[in-house]
């Protein structure tokens, strides 16, 4: 026995050292999706001024890519610095799209209406991403004459050579909910998204001039207390708006990772950062959580699991006991990996988003990650793609539901048969009637089990297609093997993910 307990501890040691997963069954429901950033041209287009080709293909190109590594989410950033990737709005053309503000692509296409198409036909959900603080990106930053910053100049605040939305003004919390709905009356996204700038990080000297507004509408708060309930308002007004006009849609934050320190309060993490989204970004996102006017939360933990003042493990543990019951992705910072720094060596180690991922995947309330971002992994940073593609997305993940959202699922497909035919097995079937809320089937996922084996519909290992579309109803499973008996199930999903009672058939393959 002392033999094999050496060879097991040589065989764990292995493990552990290769960051090899063992055994288990994957998630069949998990969030998995990647920031694709506009600005400064980070991710897409790869060079302003592109044609409108070439911004086609590059884009087709980076969800193609995506969807082999199991991704099927994709948040874009559709409003960089109140600047436009869509033509049905008010604001100009991204600089960043086409080398000029204002010029419209060439020949003339609509950016946003073509990527979500493209998504949504490879079953990714689009979330439309705003930047919402910024004017301008910098002191040098050309505008248009009819650019907001220009038409309402008492709107802005000048900080760190930017200029700023004013917070404070209700006309400017009315403009930005008006920018985000018209998106929504007029495409067709799943979910609108935010990212961490509120109020701008802090510049060592240099201060936020807004006191007239404070004066104004300070309402006997203090100015820390004002700044945040003006973003609680902004939240809140999203929320309300989105809730009225597409239920459905989805509306999420990417707040800075850190809420509050437990020194700074009992109800914060076990951190000693010296940031926090509370305090220096006047973001109350734990509020937003709380109080249900967010969808989902996705911290942007870009910290290591041996960073000393802030540590991954910590600060995901706080979250997951601070998520109160809607959903929590990840904000991985896999743009980090191989960029250690003297206090956070971690990164250079090629295991560390596998430990993360792993980590993630201990609690349930954990439902997903977020990279940022999107050239991280197409660029493979010291494998990660690799490591999504052979292990951690090796299977398919089917988007978890948001039951407050939509708690109904669809009706069961109708009528499935099997037809053995030289190519493969043959499925097709009916699409079935609108469930009592009113919802059709969105997409179908097809399972395969052999005819001894318990159907066990949480595995996603048996997944063998996802059927994008309602009308999708055949299916070739060309994998089915001579001589076998299987059980064929397939469900109905809506647009919010809720997953219908299976249909089953049985089938023998016959020898070739």
């Amino acid at each position: 026995m002392r033999g094999l307990d050496r060879l097991s501890g040589i065989i764990l040691l292995f493990f552990a050292m290769t960051g090899i997963v063992c055994a288990q069954t994957p998630p069949k429901r998990e969030f998995r999706a990647v920031w694709i950033a506009t600005v400064d041209n980070i991710d897409w287009p790869s060079v302003r001024g592109l044609s409108s080709d070439n911004q086609r293909a590059e884009f087709v190109s980076l969800l193609d890519q995506h969807q082999r590594a199991g991704i099927n989410a994709v948040i874009v950033q559709i409003r960089a610095a109140a600047d436009a990737f869509y033509a049905k709005g008010a604001e100009p053309w991204s600089f960043w799209l086409t080398g000029q503000q204002g010029r419209a692509p060439e020949p003339f296409y609509d950016p946003l209406e073509f990527m979500i198409k493209e998504a949504h036909d490879r079953g990714m959900e689009f979330h439309a991403w705003f930047n919402l603080d910024r004017a301008t990106f910098s002191k040098l930053s050309s505008v248009t004459p009819d650019h907001i910053s220009n038409r309402r100049p008492e709107w802005m605040l000048h900080y760190g050579g930017r200029k700023l939305f004013n917070l404070g003004l209700p006309e400017v919390r009315s403009y930005v909910t008006g920018i985000v709905t018209n998106i929504i009356r007029n495409y067709d996204v799943d979910g609108i998204h935010f990212d961490d700038y509120f109020y701008p990080y802090g510049i060592a000297g240099q201060v936020v001039r807004d006191e007239v507004t404070f004066k104004t509408y300070g309402n006997g708060m203090n100015r820390d207390n004002w700044r945040r309930e003006n973003v609680n308002q902004l939240i809140r007004q999203l929320h309300d708006s989105i809730q009225t006009i597409k239920p459905y849609v989805k509306f999420g934050v990417s707040p800075f990772g850190v809420w509050k320190n437990r020194t700074q309060d009992p109800e914060g993490s076990e951190t000693t950062g010296g940031l926090t989204s509370y305090f220096d970004l006047y973001a109350d996102t734990r509020k937003w959580i709380r109080e249900g006017w967010i969808d989902y939360i996705a911290p942007q933990v870009y910290f290591s699991t041996d960073f000393v003042k802030v540590p991954y493990r910590l600060l995901v543990d706080w979250w997951v006991k601070n998520g109160f019951s809607r959903h929590l992705y990840i904000g991985q910072g896999a743009f980090r990996v191989n960029r250690s720094t003297p206090r956070d060596r971690a990164w250079d180690d090629p295991n560390e988003i596998s430990t993360q991922l792993k980590y993630n995947r201990q609690f349930s309330q954990v439902h997903g990650s977020i990279f940022f971002s999107s050239k991280s992994l197409t660029n493979n940073l010291n494998g990660v793609r690799d490591t999504l593609l052979t292990n951690f997305y090796r299977y398919p993940a089917l988007i978890p539901p948001m039951t407050w959202k939509d708690p109904e699922p669809p009706l069961s497909p109708k009528d499935l048969k099997a037809n053995p035919t030289p190519e493969g097995v043959e499925l097709f079937w009916q699409e079935p009637a609108p469930a009592p809320d009113g919802d059709k089937a969105h997409y179908y996922v097809i399972y395969r089990f052999d005819r001894k084996d318990k159907m066990v519909l949480e595995d996603p290992t048996h997944i063998v297609a996802i059927c994008v579309g309602e009308h999708t109803t055949r299916f070739i499973d060309r994998t089915a093997e001579p001589d076998k008996r299987y059980v064929y199930a397939i469900t109905s999903f809506d647009r919010l993910h809720n997953e219908s009672a299976p249909i089953q058939v049985n089938v023998r393959v016959p020898e070739q």
